[in-house]
């Protein structure tokens, strides 16, 4: 996803891009000690490190409430933009298919996405437009003291709110009905698999969601609370162990992995996602499978984590247009104006 090159004889302590892990990070959080989404901005600086990205390739967004804080915790290369609440989709959207050569991380909320953002989050995912769009999953509106949010389990009962009566929006449900070409779910207080879905994220082309369940240590962590670290390690079902392999290192399975089925499934650069199933042979790559056991993990109350469903064959949205490789606004009155032969035709065809 980057035009970064292995370089030969890189100092200690540098990536492939001669970039350190400082390079990759941003400034101080200012949200709570112990918030999910500062482990998941964490993972973030590492995957980026680990997988060679050049910050300057990469541009980010987000809407409004703490998740949408995060960014400024990340890539304090890369340019970002905050935009509106609920409104970061078309923003990502007019600023990945301006210029085609950047990657895009969005971070949302389930406020951001679920609530006043869904119509948004609905159309950028059926474009299938070129980025990873992070959803840091709480259930409550941290930022404004801790309503329910439109993810919040019914029956949740916190302290300064009541009870909540209504059933919850499913994020990665609601990216499989819109034709969302990868969709993951994973938890804050799994690390390890947080980075392994960020670098498949990064990698896949097209549109890629992450639903990562973040929990609020100051609104929402009873330990009955879905989106609390409690509820998240006794609960968290995981598919699959995953492993990302960047297409310019070899592949080569670890003898474990031999154990228990494995699938690899190649992204559109040459990388690949290597996966061993652990209770069954789920296959992410079946759409209707994936349905299925999404219904069935709401109804049994299961975190089901891990990649749930990939589609590295579908054409990304810049890709549907003719557009050039150079920015939109660096190109010049040259590349722009028709030549005179062209005008002419064009008048001899009117009259």
């Amino acid at each position: 996803m980057s035009d970064a090159l292995p370089m030969a004889g890189a100092p200690a302590g540098t990536n492939s891009a001669g970039l350190t892990k400082n390079d990759y990070r941003g400034n101080p959080s200012t949200l709570c000690q112990g918030c999910g989404h500062n482990s998941i901005s964490n993972q973030i600086i590492t995957a980026c490190y680990e997988m060679g990205v050049v910050p300057e390739n990469v541009i980010k967004f987000s809407g409004i409430g703490c998740s949408s804080k995060s960014p400024t915790y990340f890539l304090n290369r890369s340019f970002g933009f905050n935009s509106l609440h609920g409104r970061m989709p078309s923003l990502a959207t007019g600023a990945i298919f301006g210029d085609v050569s950047l990657k895009g991380i969005g971070v949302s909320g389930d406020g951001d996405t679920a609530s006043i953002g869904m119509g948004q989050f609905k159309h950028i995912v059926r474009r299938n437009v070129n980025m990873l769009y992070i959803v840091e999953n709480n259930g409550v509106y941290g930022l404004t003291k801790g309503q329910f949010s439109a993810t919040a389990e019914v029956g949740l009962s916190l302290k300064k709110q009541g009870t909540n009566p209504y059933m919850p929006v499913d994020i990665c449900m609601e990216a499989l009905a819109s034709n969302a070409t990868f969709v993951a779910r994973s938890f804050a207080g799994n690390p390890k698999q947080v980075k392994e879905l960020l670098k498949a994220a990064l990698a896949h082309k097209g549109i890629a969601i992450l639903d990562i369940i973040s929990p609020c240590v100051t609104f929402n962590n009873q330990d009955n609370a879905v989106h609390s670290y409690t509820w998240g390690k006794d609960h968290e079902a995981p598919l699959h162990e995953i492993s990302f392999i960047p297409a310019r290192e070899e592949i080569m399975l670890e003898d474990e992995l031999k154990e228990g089925e494995v699938r690899e499934v190649e992204l559109h650069d040459g990388s690949t996602i290597i996966l061993k199933n652990l209770d069954n042979s789920y296959d992410p790559t079946n759409r209707w499978e994936a349905l299925r056991m999404m219904e069935e993990a709401q109804r049994n109350n299961w975190l089901v984590t891990g990649l749930l469903y990939v589609e590295p064959g579908r054409p990304a949205h810049y890709e549907l247009f003719n557009l050039p490789g150079k920015a939109l606004n660096r190109l010049t009155e040259a590349d722009l104006r028709p030549a005179r032969e062209t005008i002419q035709k064009i008048n001899d065809m009117m009259f």
